[in-house]
């Protein structure tokens, strides 16, 4: 069974106040990351207040999130866009990735205690058959759970933020025949680091997850 993840819990630390708004801003990301609303689409206001069925003001603040999250851009005309793909901002993702995330977790070990390593590893537990947009919800989980206990609220945001950028990726990429094996096997071997408190371990087993899955993305054909 697929562990449950609240969409408004999903992203933290970056909190929705209004439920409304969380709810508008998870069903747009949902519609975004599946390409249901393709990469340059307009996101006009009056439309989507119309969609579900609201004013244009939490439209509005969910429109704002989204282009925090990196999903939309506001052009100098106003109109707002799902924002673009591509080969640069992929690997642009990455390597911030790969310089944040060890950062991140080396800060959190020293605070993390059984009872979240036990917690992540239950959400690994859950991502077996997952499909690619739970997979990435479930995967952000996992990972943001392992460093959330270094309580260093700045770079755990933008970690965040780069979840968030990546899943659209995520569920355009076919993964080759034993990739979504190998990363369990790689989520195993973080955990078993965590537990170890093996921080420089850990940063290595996190340091090649992240290069396999950049690896990954970069054989898309890019047309």
């Amino acid at each position: 069974m697929t562990m449950p993840v609240r969409p408004y819990d999903a992203y933290a630390p970056a909190t929705i106040a209004s439920r409304q708004v969380a709810e508008i801003v998870e069903a747009l990301r949902r519609d975004i990351v599946s390409a249901a609303i393709p990469p340059g689409a307009p996101l006009g206001q009056e439309a989507l207040a119309a969609r579900f069925g609201v004013s244009r003001m939490p439209v509005r603040e969910a429109i704002r999130h989204l282009e925090a999250m990196g999903f939309a851009v506001t052009e100098s005309n106003k109109r707002t866009r799902v924002a673009e793909l591509s080969r640069e901002d992929l690997i642009d993702i990455y390597e911030m990735r790969a310089a944040l995330e060890p950062l991140a977790l080396r800060a959190a070990i020293p605070h993390l205690t059984n009872a979240q390593i036990d917690e992540a590893a239950a959400i690994q537990a859950s991502l077996a058959g997952a499909d690619a947009l739970t997979f990435g919800q479930l995967n952000q989980a996992f990972h943001m759970t392992l460093y959330r206990p270094s309580g260093r609220a700045r770079l755990l945001a933008q970690v965040d933020a780069l979840f968030n950028a990546a899943d659209r990726y995520l569920c355009i990429a076919k993964s080759p025949p034993g990739q979504r094996e190998k990363s369990d096997r790689e989520h195993e071997a973080l955990l078993e680091a965590c537990r170890l408190r093996d921080v420089d371990g850990a940063a290595a087993v996190l340091l090649a997850h992240i290069g396999d899955a950049r690896g990954v993305f970069e054989m898309l054909d890019w047309g």
